[in-house]
């Protein structure tokens, strides 16, 4: 059995877990979020905690029950308390703007970038350089935040671009002649 499955995930107050055959569903205060299910993991509530064991003997069970704990500990920490990725932009004129569903980006492209956030993830923008995304699913928030960031990606002489907040950008020194 996988390490990781052999930890119970615990639901905190407020949380509701609905296993069926097919899914699991996880509703919290922050909505609501479904992971389709195979038949290999065995999930059990017991009280206010989930347990996973693997249905069957195989490398490919015992190796799926530690994976759909770690999603479904993510589903539930993302319905009751949520997830949050900052960016920074670094550069002169690049700037951010929330506007609804829409961040507005100046990259230093001849044009401004209209990125359409998907849907259960917002964007704040505390100042011009910073960018906020906040939302339940931790998948959704980390792929948003990794198209931004494609856009400009940091570059290695100056750092310019758009770059996670924890994210060391190492700098090359220029060729000499």
């Amino acid at each position: 059995m996988s390490r990781v499955a052999k930890n119970p995930v615990a639901l905190p107050a407020g949380v509701s877990v609905a296993v069926t055959a097919t899914d699991i569903t996880v509703k919290g205060p922050l909505g609501s979020l479904v992971q389709p299910l195979t038949g290999v993991v065995k999930i059990e509530q017991v009280e206010s905690e989930l347990v996973f064991a693997a249905a069957e003997e195989t490398k490919h069970a015992r190796a799926m029950s530690g994976t759909l704990r770690a999603l479904v500990a993510n589903m539930v920490k993302g319905v009751s308390v949520g997830f949050e990725k900052k960016l920074q932009l670094v550069g002169v004129g690049y700037r951010a703007q929330a506007a609804g569903d829409v961040l507005n980006l100046t990259l230093g492209f001849s044009h401004p970038v209209a990125y359409t956030l998907p849907q259960g993830v917002k964007a704040e923008t505390p100042t011009q350089s910073e960018i906020l995304l906040k939302g339940a699913n931790k998948q959704q928030i980390g792929q948003a935040a990794a198209e931004i960031r494609a856009y400009r990606s940091p570059e290695p002489y100056k750092g310019k671009g758009v770059r996670y907040a924890d994210e060391v950008v190492v700098i090359k020194e220029t060729k000499k002649k």
